[in-house]
């Protein structure tokens, strides 16, 4: 499969934010999350240099690689496109897709977040892979960002192709997820409750199973 088969077939999406992993058990954390059959992986490093997320990244992406997980670099193409990764998601503020997309290449995996059915739409006319759309709920991996809800779930995604990827995100933990899913999602970024919990692979597993990835 190509990139873009592989993340359709990704109904979970994981990210190892240092903001919840100490940089020390950094490799420890995401072979959990590998070992759990994660299709998707995002290192976001925030208030990081890029050197030092560049640096990161060279010892997660061959790591990825031999698990079958598409890796991807939050907000730095020019880190994406140094250390080989799948590709680069970017926020709002993170400038133009197509610029990112002339840098990386026609292959390369984009993302784009998103808050509202209006960035939603543009960020699939602007030409994104993928979007995330959030945050559903309060969340510490966002303070400041208003949540946006559930309402708006199910009326997105039909303005959008059936098999374009939307993650939802934020705040979706053991206790959301089902209200989540009856909101309309299909798919599901997650951070803090896979990276806190005592048993990650565990917990992959049955979330992806939850989500009818297997």
């Amino acid at each position: 499969m190509n990139r873009m088969e592989r993340l359709t077939a990704c109904r979970l999406y994981g990210i190892v934010d240092l903001e919840y992993t100490p940089e020390y058990q950094l490799i420890h954390v995401t072979k959990k999350l590998l070992e759990g059959g994660l299709g998707i992986l995002q290192l976001r490093a925030k208030n990081h240099a890029p050197e030092h997320i560049e640096r990161m990244g060279r010892q997660l992406a061959p790591l990825c690689r031999e698990y079958g997980c598409l890796f991807i670099i939050n907000d730095y193409p020019e880190v994406a496109r140094s250390i080989g990764a799948d590709g680069v998601h970017l926020g709002q503020e993170d400038g133009k897709l197509e610029a990112a997309r002339s840098l990386l290449g026609p292959d390369a995996l984009i993302g784009r977040s998103t808050h509202s059915p209006e960035q939603a739409l543009g960020g699939f006319r602007e030409g994104a892979d993928y979007i995330g759309f959030g945050p559903l709920f309060p969340t510490d991996t966002k303070p400041g960002r208003q949540a946006i809800g559930l309402e708006h779930i199910a009326g997105m995604q039909a303005q959008l192709p059936e098999d374009f990827p939307v993650f939802c995100i934020g705040g979706i933990n053991q206790a959301t997820l089902p209200a989540v899913l009856d909101a309309g999602a299909r798919r599901a970024v997650i951070v803090s409750w896979l990276l806190t919990h005592p048993d990650i692979t565990g917990t992959v597993e049955a979330v992806r199973k939850r989500l009818g990835e297997i």
